[in-house]
Parts: C-alpha cells; structure tokens; sequence
C-alpha cells in the first residue's frame, strides 16, 4: 500500500513552491511523501497522538490493515502491547523551521518504517531481545548503558561490532586529561575500566552473546 501525502506552505499566494517540489521534501521529524508500507511490516509513532491509550512518540507498532483513512495497527511494546488501533493522516509541521526560508505544512499517517531505531530513540522503552549494531565505537558510556539496559536479561542481548584500528586510536592526541583533577582523573578512570569491562563482556568480537 502506498499513501501519498498532501504538502503545503503558508503565506505562498504566489505559488513560489509549487507541490512537485515539496513533495520531493522529508525533513527530520516528519514521515515521507510517499509511504509505502505492507502487511506486517514495524512502524514506529511520530508524534503523542493519544497519551492516554499508548500512543505516544516513538511508540512501536506492527501494521495489521489498510483503509482509505487510516491504517489499522497493533502495540507491541510496553503496557498497551496486543492492542489494536486507527492511525489517522494528520497535519505534521516540524518544530525547528530553520531548515527553509518557508514554513512547510504535510498531511501525511506520522509513521516511519522501523526495522531498526537509534539509541537515543530507544531510551525508556523495554524490548525482549536487543540486538545492538556498532560498527563503530560507541558515542559515549551513557549511550552504551542504554542500548544494553534495553533487554530484560544479559542472555537476550545481541551486539555486533565492527573492527576498530587501535593504532590510530594511539596515535591520535588527546588532551582531555589536562582538564581534570587529580580527583576527576581518578573517578574518570574507574568509570572507564566500568564500561570497559561491559563492552568486552557484551560487545567484543569472540563473546558468546555476539552475533
């Protein structure tokens, strides 16, 4: 099924940016001109469109069917997990409209494809089996707590990393030390050997819980 969206900009009597061009438009936030989705396929939420039944940003759907109007879909994270709702088109604007010198207006379902989500995406929500992606090292240890704190048990873990020159790693000056304490320095050491211990636990190649 394919869904066509309707796009549109504001204060534009002259037609300055007629529709062939704001079709071929997908800023962040917002879902594509054209949505093509199937029978089961995942879909994650972008926007809170009813709070209160579970239908929340980045919430996590499976599509079931299809209507002129809407798109009939199932939960399946989280405490409204099984249920089954109606996705209406509904007008999306984006929040930051520095990105073009016009404020740009699309009706369109607000959902994405989501065979995979981001770290930062996931945060907060609980799912049975993680399987994490780095092929390359991870942002911060933060980042890393998050994407291994997403399982309910170390043995539904997955993570698959890529291969990493330490040499350049070596190589590279850093000059981040100079800024801490002999305090900082200290407590900066112990939270590095911490998350290490974590990486070569989960993420390692040779580990047991690697793909």
């Amino acid at each position: 099924m394919v869904y066509h969206s309707f796009n549109s900009v504001e204060d534009d009597p002259h037609n300055y940016y007629p529709p062939e061009f704001l079709n071929t438009l997908t800023p962040n936030g917002l879902p594509p001109h054209m949505l093509k989705l199937k029978i089961n396929c995942p879909i994650i939420l972008l926007r809170n469109i009813d709070p209160a039944n579970g239908l929340c940003n980045d919430t996590r759907l499976v599509v079931r069917g299809f209507q002129k109007n809407a798109i009939d879909a199932e939960i399946v994270v989280g405490q409204y997990s099984g249920t089954r709702v109606f996705l209406p088109r509904i007008p999306l604007c984006r929040s930051d409209d520095d990105m073009f010198p016009f404020s740009f207006k699309r009706k369109q379902f607000p959902v994405k494809l989501s065979f995979a989500m981001t770290i930062n995406k996931s945060q907060g929500q609980t799912i049975p089996n993680v399987g994490i992606y780095l092929p390359e090292p991870i942002f911060s240890h933060g980042q890393l707590y998050v994407a291994l704190s997403r399982a309910t048990a170390t043995s539904n873990i997955k993570a698959l990393t890529g291969t990493h020159d330490v040499s350049k790693q070596k190589n590279k000056k850093t000059t981040t030390d100079d800024t801490y304490t002999k305090g900082e320095k200290k407590k900066k050491e112990k939270e590095d050997q911490y998350m290490r211990d974590i990486y070569e636990k989960y993420c390692l190649q040779g580990s047991p819980n690697k793909i």
